[in-house]
């Protein structure tokens, strides 16, 4: 391992991994294929970008999150650590010449999307590539019994086809372990293998909090708790509303959605990671790739559909392992409204069809047309054009998405990128013979590197104010040498991309499996039961929840929950309570008993006055009830 944690220090600057990174590390470099089960903000990707810099060869990282992927690759690039990402939206050219790379320019990490992985253009470089292993991030996407599958992720077992040698690590931070058993299956594993790290978080303190005024309590919490923090809301208007609320009442405070430009949102992101902004009112757009590990709080105004999304939005608190607090308000009128969400997340299948048509409508697509082709999407102009309602359309193509006939991609918000197309001698030619361009072209060469090897992101207004030009001339600078085929000048590109994986069918030809349909539509309850009963429990520990949710059994109680805050009121001992406690739902379920027949029937086993604290804490939770005659009966699950 020294040569590894060699590694950690000289590009990471740390002496020695966190709980279970080693444990990894270890199992990818004798060459097991490893499923590794974190939490969020438990350093993933050093578990893979150690091994891959040890090694010969280059990496492949699949991962659905192209605004992750690009983080990734920057900060890799930031450290001296050659590395490159391919996915939809990039042009044809792009792609060719990242490939090329990946085949020989002694890259050590490929960052790929699932859907590019079944393209002609990928398979035909990939068997050249000298692959060290295969990472799959997210990899709870490749199970249908995930909160997210995605069916591109089915064709990465297909690599295995043609470097069968290749090891594979696949890394969650959100799998039971039902969807564990089927990650390993899906990627045909040679043999099992889990190394999992507890979720539990012993700094965050779980809350559940019900409340008639949310608002209120929100400003309770924002006074009360020092720190920056993130609220999560359900809908756009709401992020404004609440964020204006809070700013009204002297608290620094701004809102984020996906609704907002992508240079809007990103100013508002490092505002708020830079304490300039103190608290962010946020749709779930906004915290993938976020890592502020100084979050004091995170708190959900509405209900989230999954303790899957629960757990991981409220894990982007305390990440600095200090103490922090995940809190849920909840009302009643929270379970009427989650109810009412399912017709919206499953749209009827006549719906989808008629959502179909209109996409290809939108594009001007021919039936037998536009395979592989991605083509920038703006959903609100889409649903306007078409008189749909937003959700309703977006849940639809997500159906589309999931059944193999598009992928939606999240905003690309892409720089601009510039790709010299002729060799340095040329260029001096052209610069010797078109005196014009010369001083702008030294400026682009002293400002970037590696720009005739691959395409490079550029900053217009950077260029500007180096020129002393405006953004304008720079832009027209750029058009006018890519016109004499000088270079190739990809600008900013912002919107999400539809790409249609299969050509577009005639309306009664598109199959849209009602079984698959009906299947994710009953884990989505499934799921959104869970998290109801998370929010309405009352005896059992948040955390111990959570954890069992996931699997992890035998877990201790936090202690620090709003459960556990009640509970502790009682002074007894976590064994002494639980062996009561069902000791008590034992004798209840058999028939109501008094008070006194029930205290009689235990006093073999638990002291009076303590069977007396456990069943008054249970009628406090309404687990125990009196009937009309004065017996208790148990009413809990």
């Amino acid at each position: 391992m020294e040569q590894f944690r060699n590694i950690l220090l000289k590009y990471w600057g740390y002496s020695a991994f966190r709980p279970m990174q080693e444990e990894i590390i270890r199992s990818v470099a004798g060459g097991h294929d490893t499923l590794g089960l974190m939490p969020t903000g438990g350093g993933k990707s050093v578990t893979f970008q150690v091994p891959a810099l040890a090694r010969e060869g280059i990496c492949i990282v699949v991962t659905p999150l192209i605004a992750l992927m690009r983080d990734q690759v920057e900060q890799l690039k930031q450290k001296g650590i050659k590395a490159l990402a391919v996915y939809s939206g990039m042009t044809r050219r792009e792609i060719d010449i990242a490939l090329d790379n990946a085949v020989y320019g002694d890259f050590k990490f490929l960052y790929c999307s699932p859907e590019r992985l079944g393209t002609d253009i990928f398979r035909a470089r990939v068997d050249k590539m000298p692959v060290s292993f295969i990472v799959v991030d997210e990899a709870h996407c490749i199970s249908q019994w995930g909160y997210d599958f995605r069916p591109s992720y089915l064709r990465i077992a297909e690599l295995r086809d043609i470097m069968p040698d290749a090891p594979i690590l696949a890394l969650t931070a959100t799998a039971t372990p039902k969807v564990a058993e089927d990650i390993m299956e899906k990627l045909r594993f040679r043999e099992k293998n889990i190394l999992r790290m507890s979720f539990e978080r012993k700094n965050l303190v779980y809350l559940v909090r019900q409340v008639e005024n949310k608002q209120e309590y929100l400003l309770r919490i924002a006074k009360n708790i020092q720190g920056s923090g993130i609220i999560y809301v359900r809908n756009r208007k709401r992020t404004r509303e609440i964020a204006d609320y809070l700013i009204h009442q002297g608290i620094s405070a701004d809102f984020y959605h996906a609704g907002l430009s992508n240079q809007l949102r990103t100013e508002k992101e490092m505002l708020w990671k830079q304490g300039k902004i103190r608290i962010i009112v946020a749709t779930n757009a906004f915290g993938m790739g976020i890592d502020k590990p100084d979050v004091r709080f995170v708190i959900h105004f509405d209900l989230p559909d999954s303790p899957e999304a629960y757990f991981q939005e409220a894990g982007r608190a305390g990440r600095d392992g200090k103490k922090a607090w995940a809190i849920l308000l909840f009302h009643p009128s929270d379970k009427t409204n989650a109810t009412k969400r399912i017709p919206v997340n499953f749209p009827e299948l006549e719906t989808i069809r008629r959502v179909y048509t209109a996409l290809g409508n939108y594009f001007q697509v021919p039936v037998g047309g536009a395979k592989g082709q991605a083509f920038d999407f703006d959903l609100f102009d889409f649903c306007r054009r078409h008189q749909l309602h937003s959700l309703v359309a977006y849940n639809a193509l997500k159906v589309l998405e999931q059944e193999g006939y598009i992928e939606l991609t999240d905003d690309l918000n892409m720089p601009s990128q510039l790709h010299f197309l002729v060799e340095r001698d040329d260029l001096y030619k052209f610069q010797v013979a078109n005196e014009a361009f010369d001083s702008f072209i030294k400026l682009i060469l002293r400002s970037y590197s590696g720009l005739f090897t691959q395409y490079v992101a550029i900053d217009e207004n950077l260029l500007a104010s180096r020129a002393k030009m405006t953004r304008e001339d720079v832009y027209q600078y750029l058009l006018k040498l890519q016109q004499q085929k000088i270079l190739h000048y990809i600008p900013r590109r912002t919107n999400p991309v539809i790409v249609f994986t299969e050509e577009r069918l005639e309306d009664k030809a598109l199959f849209i499996s009602t079984s698959n349909y009906e299947a994710r539509k009953a884990r989505y309850i499934e799921r959104l039961d869970a998290m109801i009963a998370y929010a309405e429990g009352k005896t059992t520990c948040r955390s111990v929840f959570l954890l069992n949710y996931f699997g992890e059994k035998d877990v201790e109680r936090c202690g620090q929950c709003d459960v556990c805050e009640r509970r502790n009121a009682i002074g007894l001992s976590n064994y002494e309570f639980n062996s009561i406690s069902q000791t008590v739902k034992e004798k209840l379920e058999q028939g109501p008993l008094t008070l006194k027949a029930l205290v009689d029937e235990t006093a073999h086993l638990f002291a009076e006055d303590k069977v007396v604290s456990v069943v008054q804490w249970l009628i406090d939770q309404r687990d125990l009830a009196y009937d009309d005659h004065g017996l208790l009966q148990w009413k809990g699950k």
